[in-house]
């Protein structure tokens, strides 16, 4: 090879070396991703038109976009009875209305932050197209919270709308005016109202007609009128150092419109649905059948058997409500019937909404008939018998089995001083025998018996108390002799032996409760961290409300209701009567209890509004977060090592 040639040859090496040294410090990564949202172009007709006729609009936007949970986030206000046609295409988003144009009337579609680029999903957010098919544009705003009435939680999805005409029939018998719906916080905004006077409701709307005409429906309304008015107000904005989110440049204030009031907050319920009516019967046992009705009732229904005789044949179990209802068969004969035929007595709701009595024929069947029972019992005895002389042949000596009457017995090794020994059975009792029970002390070395006092639960069946004066840090020792009770259908419960320990008072924690504001009738109600009642009691006239015994190591909430009725429970509201349901109140604060400590905290229910006092630990329905500009140019240039 030349010297010339060699020369070329070692300058395209170079040549190549330097692009390969500048191509492998990096990979291509693609280029910065876009971080900017649609932005609005144009629209037919223009965004606030007036005395606009045309069914057809359409929005166009500066790239590609979609629609996200557009049947969530979308809203059509005033409320349309056949759902307008939403369509994207591109860069456009087109609505076709369905319903007549009502005249002299501001449409808004408020699209929320539904509307999102097509790649990234970066979202428009709060964004709402208005026009008026009359000669001006409504501007006012209301905005609020709905809450459960009975545990403060935040409603998603209700229909908060508002009614120009101020008659209470107007809830039940005409559409909104203006609507809305509430975001995951219960949060809601309703746009495009006229000025004047309003009554607002909220509606969770099963039939889709904007109308509350059931009782399956939850509700909610307030007792004062809604009057829209706006003021001038300033807020701060700041200028954050560019990269730098810890270190800002300048805070600005900027002057805007406030509209009011926009703070509304109003608490949902469902009416006690109180028509009456048989849900289901069914005969889940062989020995027992069950009536189910679908509200409570003040007297239990009827029976009479129509092939059989039903005076003293059944042990009868029912809530304290009578919308449950168990019938144990004590009668072994008619429990072997397939078919137990009987005439139902009760009163219903009739067409008027009025009770009435009804009479049903009811056929109470058996789950498995009668032959395939006998079947079932002979392959049982088949296989013991088998059973039997495998083990014989092995020499084993089979003692006689005795079946027992089943007890379930709650008696701790470790016994809270606020409890007692429980027993609980299979089946309703025929015989108890107070005499077979034992409670014993230990002393020392020695076993003492002491007394006790054996009751019946009053609330579920079939379960039984043994109180002692349960002494703390005392060993106590529960005997029962076999023999000591007897079921319905002949068997006896086997011999029983506890031992168990008493608790020291050094193993709890207490709390004491100053309560201001509180109604003359409140209950304080524990609650565990799924926000279900541990326990409850009424505060003292003095307003203290104190809870002893409480465990160590356990998360407590505490929930208030204004016992109005002074009934014992927390009560629904009532729209045609106008009564509002009790009010509840959260103490925004958990307890993690100590053993042997004492927390004392003064508590003023009104402190805070009802939005802000249920801890977020223990709210079902956890707040969504805003859909917000993906921030990824920042992590992709620390990946490419620049700042």
């Amino acid at each position: 090879m030349n010297r010339r040639r060699l020369t070329q040859y070692l300058t395209f090496l170079l040549v190549l070396a330097g692009l390969y040294a500048c191509a492998s410090q990096g990979q291509p990564d693609g280029g910065p991703y876009d971080e900017t949202p649609p932005k609005f172009v144009r629209a037919n007709p223009e965004p606030g038109a007036i005395n606009n006729k045309r069914k057809k609009i359409s929005i166009e936007f500066d790239e590609y976009i979609k629609l996200e949970k557009a049947s969530e986030k979308v809203i059509f206000s005033p409320p349309q009875q056949e759902s307008p046609e939403l369509k994207v295409n591109g860069h456009r988003v087109s609505v076709e209305y369905m319903d007549s144009l009502r005249p002299n009337t501001t449409y808004t579609i408020d699209f929320g932050d539904a509307i999102v680029d097509n790649n990234e999903g970066n979202p428009l957010g709060n964004f709402a197209y208005t026009f008026s098919t009359g000669p001006t544009i409504d501007t006012m705003e209301v905005s609020g919270t709905i809450l459960n009435a009975q545990d403060l939680e935040p409603i998603k999805g209700i229909q908060v709308g508002l009614h120009q005409n101020l008659n209470d029939s107007a809830f039940t018998t005409l559409p909104f005016d203006r609507i809305s719906r509430t975001d995951s916080r219960g949060h809601f905004v309703i746009r495009g109202i006229a000025p004047g006077s309003y009554r607002i409701y909220a509606l969770m709307d099963g039939n889709q007609n904007y109308i509350f005409d059931s009782k399956t429906e939850t509700i909610a309304y307030q007792d004062s009128l809604v009057i829209p008015s706006t003021t001038g107000a300033v807020r701060q904005d700041t200028i954050w150092h560019e990269n730098d989110t810890l270190h800002y440049d300048t805070i600005y204030q900027v002057n805007y419109t406030r509209f009011l009031p926009d703070n509304l907050l109003l608490r949902a319920f469902k009416e006690e649905n109180n028509l009456q009516y048989l849900v289901k019967s069914e005969r889940e046992q062989t020995y027992r059948f069950s009536l189910y009705f679908n509200t409570k009732a003040d007297t239990l229904p009827t029976v009479k058997g129509l092939d059989f005789d039903e005076k003293d044949a059944f042990i009868i179990e029912n809530t304290e409500r009578n919308d449950t209802i168990r019938y144990w068969i004590k009668d072994t004969t008619l429990c072997e019937r397939d078919t137990l035929t009987l005439q139902l007595g009760y009163l219903a709701t009739d067409t008027l909404g009025k009770l009435v009595p009804r009479t049903d024929t009811l056929r109470m069947v058996n789950k498995i008939n009668r032959q395939r029972r006998l079947a079932m019992a002979e392959e049982a005895r088949k296989e013991k018998e088998k059973e039997r002389k495998k083990r014989a042949k092995k020499g084993d000596t089979l003692a006689v089995e005795t079946k027992f009457l089943k007890i379930s017995v709650d008696a701790p090794s470790s016994l809270d001083l606020n409890r007692n020994i429980t027993l609980t059975f299979d089946e309703p009792l025929e015989s108890i025998d107070t005499t077979a029970i034992h409670i014993s002390q230990k002393v020392d070395t020695i076993w003492e018996e002491r007394p006790f006092i054996f009751l019946a639960d009053n609330v579920v069946p079939r379960k039984y108390q043994i109180l002692a004066d349960w002494q703390p840090g005392q060993e106590y020792r529960l005997n029962i002799d076999s023999l000591g009770f007897k079921g319905i259908y002949g068997l006896y419960t086997n011999k029983v032996e506890n031992t168990l320990k008493v608790k020291t008072l050094e193993d709890y924690g207490t709390l004491y409760l100053n309560i201001v504001g509180a109604g003359p009738h409140a209950i304080v109600q524990l609650l565990n961290s799924t926000d279900a009642v541990v326990r409850q009691q009424p505060v003292s006239d003095k307003k203290t409300c104190d809870f002893y015994f409480l465990q160590p190591g356990t998360k407590y909430y505490i929930r208030l209701f204004n016992d109005d009725n002074n009934n014992g429970v927390w009560d629904t509201g009532n729209y045609a009567d106008k009564i509002q349901p009790e009010e509840v109140f959260y103490f925004p604060k958990v307890w993690e209890m100590k053993a042997n400590f004492e927390f004392e905290e003064t508590w003023n229910i009104h402190a805070l509004p009802l939005d802000k006092q249920k801890p977020d630990e223990i709210k079902k329905q956890k707040p969504e977060e805003s859909k917000k500009i993906k921030d990824r140019n920042k992590e992709r240039a620390k990946k490419l090592g620049r700042t």
